[in-house]
């Protein structure tokens, strides 16, 4: 598939892996839109890549429908990367023997995965409405991210180990249904990284 020329989405593409992800796709020749939340330093990256900015929650249906048509105005949208994540450790017993508060891990499972899903899905929708590139019949990929805590957990990961592993379980059902589409799904599974 050629990036060159195409629309690129990439979620958390203000630091770390979604900015080296969003660097890269530009020096491809992918129109970039990053879609970060408004305190990122989103509209800078974007500035500098020559990109938009779409300032936004992934867990927000309305916010990822605007950075979705804000993507898809500026070229054909072919290339969504999902690398907006939170990994805050939390174990299920504080020192105290106190349970972790249900609102804390749901706000992981939230962002990290049901967030991947609202914009995966909505990210399709937009890619199965475009014309297929002629040569291949391809229109586009999405690729997600996980982790190895995926498979790996360690002590205080409960809440990140069961999102990552959620956005790791739905790839293949993902993939499945929307190869009729000419879409392509993956999932990466990342281990530590030098970044926030």
């Amino acid at each position: 598939m050629r990036i060159e020329g195409s629309s690129a989405l990439i979620t958390g593409g203000a630091s770390g892996l979604g900015l080296a992800t969003a660097r890269r796709l530009a020096a491809a020749g992918a129109i970039v839109t990053i879609l970060d939340l408004p305190s990122s330093r989103g509209a800078e990256i974007a500035a500098e890549l020559g990109g938009a900015f779409s300032a936004a929650d992934v867990t927000s249906v309305e916010g990822v429908a605007a950075a979705v048509a804000d993507a898809s105005a500026l070229a054909p949208l072919r290339v969504v990367v999902n690398c907006a994540g939170i990994g805050t450790p939390n174990k299920v017993l504080d020192r105290e023997g106190n349970p972790l508060p249900l609102e804390q891990f749901e706000r992981v499972i939230r962002v990290n995965l049901i967030g991947t899903y609202n914009v995966t899905s909505q990210a399709a929708a937009a890619m199965a409405a475009t014309e297929p590139e002629p040569s291949s019949g391809d229109r586009g990929v999405i690729i997600n991210t996980a982790s190895v805590a995926a498979f790996d957990g360690q002590i205080g990961q409960p809440a990140y180990s069961a999102s990552k592993g959620g956005v790791h379980a739905m790839t293949l059902p993902l993939a499945r249904e929307l190869a009729r589409y000419g879409i392509r799904v993956a999932t990466i599974a990342p281990g530590i990284m030098e970044t926030p």
